[in-house]
């Protein structure tokens, strides 16, 4: 048995030149290995396993009690959280050095709730279509069962990454 801590997760923001330095999939490659810090929204999330390939991420998470909303179950913002995370990263991941992406738009459907006894989830993101100014995505929840539990697809505008530095840097 391995009783070593597991190292605590950095949450920060990435400074722009440091992401703009380098091709995306290395960036969500560098986050999910902790050589980059995880984004601030993720501490309520707790993802963990997290892979990259070439427009495709994986992110696994365990809803909880903390999750849910006043009728008993995990809000639906915890889903559309994890499915924007997933979609938007597989984007990143498939875009050059100095280019950046924002959400434009996204729809998700709810298929099957989530409970605290629902185990750990599985969200995949995967690319649609990567152009020069838009890109699309989709990506699924599913349940160790391999049940599907949420979907959704996105547009994001893709647009070079702006690397002065500001008076907050």
């Amino acid at each position: 048995m391995d009783d070593r801590a597991s190292p605590a997760i950095a949450y920060d923001v990435t400074p722009t030149h440091v992401m703009a330095a380098m091709p995306g999939i290395e960036f969500v490659r560098a986050m999910f290995a902790g050589r980059l810090p995880s984004p601030p929204i993720m501490q309520h999330i707790e993802p963990f396993d997290c892979s990259a390939e070439p427009g495709v991420v994986v992110i696994h998470s365990i809803p909880a009690f903390r999750h849910y909303n006043p009728i008993g179950s995990v809000h639906g913002g915890y889903a559309a959280t994890l499915l924007d995370s997933a979609m938007g990263l597989a984007v990143h991941t498939m875009l050059a050095a100095g280019q950046g992406y924002t959400t434009l738009e996204f729809k998700v459907s709810f298929i099957k709730g989530m409970t605290q006894d629902s185990g750990a989830v599985r969200t995949e993101g995967r690319t649609l279509n990567v152009g020069r100014r838009t890109a699309t995505a989709e990506a699924r929840i599913t349940d160790a069962e391999g049940r599907l539990l949420a979907h959704a697809t996105t547009t994001c505008l893709v647009f070079p990454v702006p690397t002065g530095t500001s008076a907050a840097a």
